[in-house]
């Protein structure tokens, strides 16, 4: 407007700068009211809903048919609870399961939800309790990306107003009893909706070790590197802060001194109780500090080839790690607190802390680090002992190895590397990815390279 108010004078002509600050933003760690946990607790902590009225019980038929299920109606009934049971969720729950069991929901109108299985039965649960809630939602509005997870272009709606959500997993993994995250598959479209907001926290978690006991070996291996990639990816997070990295280091030293012992033997009690809780752990800190590029790269894999999640990121872990353990990266992560890059020496004192238990014992027979180690050389010690361990729970070297076809994966692999870059978790990694560098750590984890710096 100044050409019209006044005439243009030497002050309209001088470029003045204005330095933009850096703004802290206010840092949060949010969880379930409630996680209560301990090898048989769970006819104990049913007690807690003894003032609901109907509970609608989310699973898949596995576990209904195992009789698991019966535990847990059988407990709810002597309270006075009446119970109806969904068992159609399959792995990668679809929106065409959900929308049967939304009519069944909103006839049968619920005051507690329970998820009990692995992932899948708990982010379907979450979704019908959102839409049960909230009708009116929008998907696409709900999957929409976001820099900052309180900053978002879509409103998500509060919850609990109808029900609330107990969540039980069975499975040592994902770790979504605590987390506000739901993966949930639209079939007509083949789109994957990634839907993340604290409105999706459960109410409550119980961590039930004896659920797990007698899991089958493949399950408790995928799951268990699953557990220590939620571990090591939201240590070295952009987001990672001084309240979720002890839950990082403990669950990630946990898996190493305790998954090959629930691997040998299923039934082994402490090492499967050790096990459950890490992965509820490892939840807990990515909760809060979100992970990164290896989850996103699993995310597509998964999805394209139909590798399952925790094997997906077993495959890709190591590569990671290499590609993160940089502190001149081309590309600096974007968020104010992540001042400058600190990956390198979050691997290593993991690597210390693994390695190393009370009084210089040994925690784990997979590596060791010593004072005199520069911390690249304890990244390095960590990255092998990760090959040890996944060696010792039986996990294959490399994409190849596991069985995707060469041409059908290099068909894709452009098309994986475009879609792995716009996914949700690549923006908390500590070094911000090229496309052409997820390309090349897909190729070289294909083919089981060691992942170098152009």
């Amino acid at each position: 407007n100044n050409s019209i108010s006044e005439n243009v004078g030497p002050k309209h002509l001088l470029n003045v700068k204005t330095v933009a600050e850096r703004r802290e933003n206010m840092l949060w760690f949010k969880l379930p009211p409630k996680i209560y946990f301990k090898y048989g607790c769970l006819p104990v902590a049913l007690q807690e809903l003894e003032n609901k009225k109907r509970a609608f019980i989310v699973t898949d038929s596995f576990l209904f048919s195992s009789g698991m299920i019966d535990r847990i109606t059988d407990t709810l009934n002597q309270i006075g609870v009446e119970t109806e049971v969904f068992h159609q969720v399959k792995p990668d729950p679809t929106l065409s399961t959900i929308n049967v069991a939304m009519e069944l929901i909103n006839a049968y109108k619920p005051d507690v939800f329970i998820a009990v299985g692995g992932g899948s039965p708990m982010d379907a649960a979450k979704i019908m309790w959102l839409l049960y809630e909230h009708p009116e939602v929008k998907f696409e509005g709900l999957a929409l990306r976001f820099m900052d997870i309180r900053k978002r272009i879509y409103a998500f709606p509060n919850m609990g107003k109808k029900a609330e959500l107990v969540c039980i997993p069975t499975t040592s993994g994902t770790g979504s009893e605590v987390t506000p995250f739901a993966i949930i598959t639209d079939d007509k479209t083949g789109m994957k909706w990634a839907i993340s907001d604290y409105a999706l926290t459960p109410s409550m978690a119980i961590v039930d070790s004896e659920l797990a006991i007698g899991q089958p070996k493949g399950l408790t291996a995928s799951c268990g590197i699953d557990v220590l990639t939620h571990a090591l990816e939201s240590l070295v997070s952009s987001m990672c802060t001084d309240y979720t990295a002890p839950l990082s280091l403990e669950a990630a030293r946990i898996i190493f001194k305790y998954l090959p012992r629930a691997y040998q033997d299923g039934t082994d009690k402490k090492a499967r109780e050790k096990v459950h809780d890490a992965a509820t752990m490892a939840g807990m800190a990515f909760a809060n500090a979100f992970l990164g590029v290896c989850h996103s790269m699993a995310h597509k894999l998964g999805a394209a080839f139909h590798v399952p999640h925790g094997m997906a990121n077993a495959l890709l872990l190591t590569n990671v790690i290499r590609f993160n353990a940089n502190d001149t990266p081309t590309k600096q992560a974007s968020f104010p607190q992540y001042e400058y890059p600190s990956a390198i020496s979050r691997y290593a004192r993991a690597a210390d802390y693994i390695s190393m238990a009370v009084n210089d014992t040994k925690n784990t027979d997979f590596f060791a680090t010593t004072a005199k180690m520069s911390m690249e050389e304890k990244v390095e010690a960590l990255i092998q002992g990760i090959e040890n361990l996944k060696k010792a729970v039986g996990i294959p070297a490399s994409i190849q190895e596991w069985g995707v076809d060469e041409a059908e994966f290099l068909a894709q692999v452009d098309d994986l590397s475009v879609k792995a870059f716009d996914d949700q978790c690549t923006g908390s990694n500590p070094r911000y990815p090229l496309i052409s560098q997820i390309k090349q750590l897909y190729l070289d984890c294909y083919y089981g390279r060691v992942w170098k710096e152009n």
